[in-house]
């Protein structure tokens, strides 16, 4: 095998750590601004990361993966040897954990939320982004703030919105919470399906 052969797969993962990138930041309402500030890299050169426009360097990824919180290795996820487990890697914020379910960049991202006991402490900030979401309470209870709404989902409730309503979620009660999350791309909705299709 000639070191060309390798080359595509190379590309790809490249390739990949820019919506890799942009999602983290997104995850944790953070601003090109505020990133920049962090990692002393300026704004139009992580805008270009993440666009895929600037081809990823070591002494870049250093400072993103520290400012993250995440092992450099999950910032380039290489290409995968077969074995379909995911073997995830929880991020703590500001007291909550966060544990990716997915590895590939774009599209979906699931995770699961581990929230503590009337988290956060400071007061409610609604943000908004691009991008859908999809919230399921798998215990605990969690308080939701969307546009005017000002919601509490216990165990088993669900749901959905369009995260360019200006939206905040946390935990009110003296118990953990834990959430499964999904987002997706600005535009691109979570179809959940009721019962197998026939064959």
């Amino acid at each position: 095998m000639g070191v060309t052969d390798n080359a595509p797969a190379f590309d790809d993962v490249l390739q990949a750590v820019g919506p890799r990138l942009r999602a983290l930041r997104r995850q944790s309402g953070a601003t090109l601004a505020q990133l920049s500030k962090n990692t002393g890299i300026s704004v139009s050169t992580l805008s270009r990361l993440e666009s895929g426009q600037r081809r990823p360097t070591l002494e870049l990824l250093l400072p993103l993966a520290r400012a993250h919180q995440v092992p450099l290795d999950e910032l380039v996820d290489a290409p995968a040897t077969g074995d379909p487990r995911i073997h995830p890697r929880p991020i703590s914020r500001n007291g909550a954990t966060f544990v990716p379910l997915t590895r590939r960049p774009g599209g979906l991202q699931a995770y699961k939320l581990i929230l503590p006991a009337h988290w956060p402490a400071c007061e409610p900030e609604r943000k908004v982004h691009e991008g859908y979401e999809w919230l399921y309470v798998m215990s605990g209870r969690l308080r939701l703030l969307l546009g005017e709404h000002d919601l509490i989902l216990t165990a088993g409730e669900v749901a959905e919105f369009d995260t360019n309503v200006p939206h905040w979620f946390g935990n009110p009660a003296p118990q953990p919470a834990e959430v499964l999350s999904l987002f997706g791309p600005q535009g691109e909705r979570l179809h959940v399906r009721a019962r197998p299709s026939g064959r």
